[in-house]
C-alpha cells in the first residue's frame, strides 16, 4: 500500500466532516502492514502537516493557479496541498519527486488533463515561492496572523483580544509544532524509573515531564506504541501532562466510590483506579458503548480490577442504584477542544465561532444533573481541554450561582507549590501550550458543603 495514496483518502474522508482526523486515521490503518517504517511515518507527516497548514497552502495555491481555488476539483485541491506541504516542509524528500508523486496521485485518482495542471502549478510554485503575496501585518494584523500561522481568522481575532499580538503568535507557533508523546507511568505495574529505562530501548530521546510525578515524554519511537514491550505489560498509558495533573484535582483515595463522567476510553479512569490503588469503585460512564468497550480492554492492560462501565448520557440525571452518592466526580465535558488543537489539527476547521453558546449550555447541564450525586462533604471535578473563557471561567461562574451548596476546592497543596503558574487566585487549574509546553487544560474542583 502506497502512503501517499493513503493520505490522499484520509484528507478526502476529513473533508466530508463526519469524522475526525484519529478516528479516520486509526481506520485507515488498522489493517495496512507497510513494508517500511518509514513509509508510515511519512502518511502521518503529511496528513498532520496538510491538515495543520492547510490555510497557508491553499494561500500559496491560490497564487499560482488560473483557476479559482474553491473551483478546484476536491481530489486535486488535496493532491496539491499535498505536493507544496512536502515541497516546504519534507526536506528529505526531494522536489522532484513530490511533484512527480503528486502528478501520479492525480492521473490515478482524477484523470490526465488535471493531472497536467498539477505538474504545472507545482513546478511553478517550485520556482517562484518567493514571490508570494501575504497579507500585510500592519494594515491587516489579523489576516496576516491567520494566513502566516495558518489557522481560521475568527480564532486569530478571539486570541488577539484576550492575549495580545505577540503572545497570540507564541501560541499559535506552539500549537503548530508537533506535539511529544507523553505518558502516565501505571504505578499498580511498576514505577517511572523502570519504565524510563525500558522505552530508552525503545525511542530516541526519553525524559520525565517536569511537574506531574507519574509522566514520561518521548520522541521518534522505533515501532508503534501497541508493539512496545512496556506497553504490553500495562505499564503506561497514553496522557498528556496537562491532563494527569488536572485529574489530580479530584484526590481520590482507595476504598471511596467514584465516578468518571463522559469517561470516553479510559485515560483519567486508569489514573484515578491507580490511585486509589485498584481498592474501592469507579464507575465509568460515557454515552458512547463502543468508547466503553475499548475502555474496558484498556482497564484489562493495566490489570485495573475496581471499574465498572455503565452508558449513560449526562443530558438526563442519575437515578437510583448505582447511581447516588459518590465520594467523588469527575466530569470531562464535552468541549470545543481549542487546547488540544496540536494533537488534533483538523478541529482548528471544524470548530466554529458561533459553537460555543452550545458547548457552555451543554456543559452546565451536565454539572446540573451531577451536582446532586456527590455527596455530603464530597467533591466534584470539573475538566475541559479548551481554553476558552466561555468553557472555563464563565461555567463555572454559573454553576457556583445555582448551586450555593458547592465551594471551591483548594489544589492539592503539592501541586500548588510545585507549579504556581497552573493556578489561578481561585485555585483553579489552567495550562496553555505556548506557556507550559502541555496542551491546554481547565479544571476546577468543588466541595458539597
Amino acid at each position: 500500500m502506497d502512503a501517499r495514496q493513503v493520505a490522499l483518502d484520509v484528507l478526502n474522508e476529513i473533508d466530508k466532516g463526519q469524522d475526525t482526523l484519529d478516528f479516520l486515521m486509526d481506520k485507515w490503518t488498522a489493517n495496512i502492514r507497510f513494508p517500511f517504517r518509514k513509509d508510515r511515518s511519512l502518511l502521518n507527516a503529511i496528513v498532520f502537516g496538510v491538515t495543520r497548514w492547510r490555510k497557508k497552502l491553499d494561500h500559496v495555491i491560490s497564487h499560482f493557479s488560473n483557476t479559482p481555488f474553491e473551483n478546484l476539483h476536491p481530489v486535486v485541491r488535496n493532491v496539491l496541498r499535498m505536493g507544496l506541504f512536502q515541497i516546504q516542509h519534507l526536506d528529505r524528500i526531494p522536489v522532484s519527486a513530490a511533484v512527480n508523486t503528486s502528478v501520479d496521485l492525480a492521473k490515478a485518482n482524477a484523470h490526465a488533463q488535471l493531472a497536467n495542471f498539477v505538474n504545472a502549478v507545482l513546478r511553478k510554485a517550485t520556482q517562484e515561492i518567493d514571490s508570494v503575496p501575504y497579507p500585510d501585518p500592519e494594515s491587516s494584523p489579523v489576516e496576516s496572523m491567520a494566513v502566516e500561522k495558518s489557522f481560521p481568522e475568527w480564532m486569530i481575532e478571539r486570541w488577539f483580544l484576550r492575549f495580545g499580538m505577540e503572545e497570540t503568535a507564541r501560541l499559535c507557533d506552539s500549537i503548530n509544532q508537533i506535539a511529544p508523546i507523553t505518558v502516565r507511568v501505571n504505578t499498580l505495574r511498576t514505577n517511572r524509573d523502570k519504565l524510563v529505562k525500558s522505552l530508552e530501548g525503545e525511542a530516541g530521546m526519553v525524559w520525565t515531564t517536569s511537574v506531574s510525578e507519574d509522566g514520561v515524554g518521548f520522541s521518534n519511537p522505533k515501532k508503534p506504541l501497541p508493539e512496545m514491550a512496556a506497553f504490553r505489560l500495562g505499564w503506561f498509558q497514553v496522557q498528556d501532562e496537562a491532563a494527569q495533573l488536572a485529574t489530580r484535582l479530584l484526590e481520590p483515595l482507595p476504598g471511596e466510590k467514584v465516578l468518571d463522567a463522559c469517561a470516553g476510553l479510559g485515560g483519567k479512569t486508569g489514573y484515578i483506579a491507580q490511585m486509589m490503588q485498584n481498592r474501592g469503585r469507579v464507575a465509568a460512564m460515557d454515552i458512547g458503548k463502543d468508547k466503553l468497550s475499548r475502555l474496558v480492554a484498556e482497564m484489562d492492560r493495566l490489570i485495573i480490577k475496581n471499574t465498572t462501565p455503565y452508558v449513560h448520557d449526562f443530558e438526563e440525571p442519575l437515578r437510583g442504584r448505582p447511581y447516588r452518592h459518590y465520594d467523588r466526580i469527575l466530569l470531562d465535558a464535552p468541549c470545543s477542544g481549542l487546547g488540544v488543537l496540536r494533537r488534533n489539527p483538523d478541529s482548528k476547521w471544524r470548530a466554529k465561532p458561533d459553537s460555543f453558546a452550545g458547548y457552555t449550555l451543554r456543559q452546565g447541564k451536565f454539572l446540573d444533573n451531577l451536582a446532586r450525586s456527590v455527596k455530603s462533604g464530597g467533591t466534584l471535578v470539573y475538566i475541559v481541554c479548551s481554553m476558552e473563557p466561555e468553557e472555563t471561567d464563565g461555567v463555572v461562574e454559573k454553576f457556583l450561582e445555582s448551586h450555593p451548596e458547592f465551594k471551591i476546592k483548594k489544589p492539592p497543596q503539592d501541586l500548588a507549590e510545585k507549579a504556581p503558574s497552573l493556578f489561578t487566585p481561585q485555585g483553579f487549574f489552567r495550562s496553555y501550550p505556548h506557556r507550559h509546553d502541555m496542551d491546554g487544560f481547565f479544571a476546577a474542583g468543588f466541595t458539597k458543603k
